[in-house]
């Protein structure tokens, strides 16, 4: 079980990535692609070419952190959206598999 504060900012990288790389080289590409220091308490999302990988990167407290998810089955629904930041609510659909036809949001706070 993954808990995201309420105010996680979350940026999704839409095109494949190469999964090899470590901290060194996802920190390269979070400072190339989204022009933000990976020590920015932000949370980016890397996928390869299959969309059955995923891996994020974020600052902890004291050092960085990479989760890993390999899915067995099936792979990871594509965002209706070219925009790269997401939120949080559409990061944990993807991490479960939902793909949402229509998302209507009631109001905005």
């Amino acid at each position: 079980m993954l808990a995201l504060p309420g105010n996680a900012r979350i940026f999704l990288h839409q095109h494949a990535m190469d999964l090899r790389k470590g901290f060194e080289g996802l920190c390269l590409m979070v400072e190339k692609l989204f022009s933000q220091p990976p020590t920015s308490g932000a949370y980016f999302v890397f996928l390869n070419r299959r969309r059955n990988r995923m891996k994020v990167l974020y600052w902890d407290v004291d050092g960085l952190v990479i989760w890993y998810k390999r899915l067995e089955k099936g792979s990871f629904s594509r965002c209706t959206t070219e925009s790269i930041p997401m939120d949080r609510r559409t990061f944990f659909m993807m991490l479960e598999g939902i793909i949402p036809r229509r998302l209507q949001k009631r109001f905005k706070i």
